[in-house]
């Protein structure tokens, strides 16, 4: 990734990441602890719903497959930023060198608009099997479903492409200190030197908006109808369960661009470096360690899968 970009116009070999600087030594240690217990269970939750979806046979449908598909790119998006920020709190020298920046923010970007895409198709998804019941089959058929997967992967790896080339060739010659915890657009930009910056952060900026803009708005449309078809079911419990199958989905959505239109969208007011670290917090690690435990326990299907699983695993002899 890196080697595909001129590193020679920049007169930075490095970068210092400065995003904990600021708080009191005696809290890093804690703050430590905390987030890779969080990290951990992260991994630990996502890689229980895969195996879970993979050894059910019950759970071989479009719906599961996406949600490993979801699963998987949370795993790598954490793993592109957390454990460097891991490291950074136990150290006093912050530094990340000009191809690691890089490397860095191509693939939190990547796996971060994968994340919004498979939530739309998510979405996509509830609004066949809720409207559209007859022609599931059809319309979310095997390969059907493995082209949905493998365009978001294609699309946000073009994403995080076209973001991460945009922004790396800038010039970069003056401080070297980004006032973020990872390799971030905003701090980044503020670095860079030249006429064209401006233009340059108008149009990633543009670009990212309109993406996630209209992903959202695609799975509002979905849901939009979702609620219509539901409201047209004669009976209570009829209308329960049709919104139970989407109500770990839509959970995950309002957090994650909640979280996300905090960060992205807030008022270009004076911010402390203490407040833009800890809102940063909330979408990289927050965000990451709600998201297996909403879809473990709001989807009940799920959930008494992996306790059939966990069981099973505890006492093989009654199996």
């Amino acid at each position: 990734m890196a080697a595909t970009l001129d590193l020679n116009h920049s007169s930075v070999s490095e970068f210092i990441l400065v995003g904990f600087s600021t708080f009191p030594p005696h809290l890093l240690p804690i703050f430590f602890l905390l987030f890779l217990l969080m990290y951990l269970f992260t991994l630990l939750g996502n890689l229980l719903i895969m195996a879970t979806v993979w050894s059910e046979r019950g759970l071989h449908t479009p719906m599961y497959l996406f949600l490993c598909a979801l699963s998987i790119s949370e795993i790598l998006y954490t793993l592109s930023i957390t454990p460097r920020l891991l490291a950074d709190l136990l150290s006093t020298r912050r530094t990340i060198a000009f191809a690691a920046c890089i490397s860095q923010m191509f693939f939190s970007f990547m796996f971060g608009f994968t994340h919004s895409f498979l939530l739309t198709v998510m979405g996509y998804d509830r609004y066949v099997a809720i409207c559209h019941p007859l022609r599931y089959n059809v319309l979310m058929s095997p390969h059907g479903c493995a082209c949905l997967v493998a365009w978001s992967w294609a699309g946000s790896s073009v994403m995080g492409l076209v973001v991460t080339m945009a922004i790396f060739h800038l010039n970069f010659c003056g401080p070297r200190e980004v006032h973020h915890f990872f390799c971030h657009v905003p701090p980044l930009v503020k670095l860079a030197c030249g006429t064209h910056v401006p233009v340059v952060a108008l149009g990633v900026g543009l670009v990212c908006i309109t993406t996630l803009l209209g992903c959202f708005l695609l799975i509002l449309l979905s849901y939009a109808f979702i609620v219509a078809a539901i409201l047209k079911i004669p009976s209570a419990e009829g209308r329960h369960k049709a919104f139970s199958t989407c109500a770990s989905h839509l959970t995950v959505v309002v957090m994650h661009y909640g979280f996300a239109s905090v960060i992205y969208l807030k008022p270009k007011a004076p911010q402390s470096l203490e407040g833009d670290t800890l809102m940063g917090i909330t979408y990289t690690i927050l965000t990451p360690f709600l998201s297996p435990i909403i879809f473990s326990l709001r989807n009940k299907e799920l959930k008494a899968a992996m306790k059939k699983t966990f069981l099973r695993k505890l006492y093989p002899q009654s199996s």
